[in-house]
C-alpha cells in the first residue's frame, strides 16, 4: 500500500495528487496540489516532517528522508520541498530544504540543513554537503512541472469506454 502511518500519524494528499502504486509514502509527509509521487520513490515521514508544495513531481526511486528531533537539535531536519519542483530519478533528499522552481537531477544527494534556494538547476550526480547553501538565480522553467502534472493527470483520469487490458 503506498499510504501508511507512522504510530498515529498519516500522510495528507490535497488536490489532484498522483502517488503510483509501487512508491511509499509514510508518516508525516504533505503533499501538496497537483503533486506527483512515482515508481518506488519513497517519502518516509517517520521522525519527521516532509512537506511538498504543489506542482512539484518526486520521480521514480527517490528517497526522501528526515533527521529526528534532538535535545541538542529541538527541530531536528525535516524536509521541506517547495512548489513546482522537479525531483529526478534516485536522488536522495535528507532533512534539506529545497525551494521553488528547481530541479534536482538524477542521482543528486541533498544532506541534513542543505539549503537549495528558489530557481536552482542542481545537475544530475550533484553532492549539497549538510549545511551548505545554494543560492537562487539558476532559473530553470517549470516545463518539466508541468509535464509531469500532465503525465499525472492522465493516471488520474478514467480510462475510456471500452479500455480494458488485453489478453495474450
Amino acid at each position: 500500500m503506498p499510504l501508511s502511518a507512522y504510530r498515529e500519524t498519516f500522510p495528507k494528499l490535497a488536490k489532484r495528487v498522483f502517488v503510483h502504486d509501487s512508491a511509499q509514502v509514510i508518516g508525516d509527509v504533505a503533499l501538496g496540489d497537483d503533486c506527483s509521487v512515482w515508481c518506488n520513490a519513497v517519502l518516509r515521514g517517520d521522525v519527521n516532517a516532509i512537506v511538498v508544495g504543489q506542482g512539484s513531481n518526486i520521480q521514480d526511486l527517490v528517497m526522501c528522508h528526515v533527521s529526528h528531533k534532538t535535545p541538542e537539535k529541538p527541530g531536528g531536519s525535516p524536509l521541506v520541498i517547495g512548489s513546482f519542483v522537479t525531483v529526478g530519478h534516485s536522488a536522495i533528499l535528507h532533512g534539506c530544504t529545497i525551494g521553488d522552481d528547481c530541479l534536482i537531477g538524477m542521482g543528486s544527494i541533498v544532506m541534513d540543513d542543505a539549503i537549495v534556494e528558489n530557481q536552482v538547476l542542481l545537475g544530475a550526480g550533484s553532492l549539497v554537503p549538510p549545511g551548505k547553501t545554494l543560492e537562487s538565480g539558476y532559473l530553470y522553467l517549470r516545463y518539466s512541472a508541468e509535464h509531469y502534472i500532465r503525465v499525472k493527470n492522465h493516471y488520474l483520469e478514467p480510462p475510456p469506454p471500452g479500455a480494458a487490458l488485453r489478453q495474450t
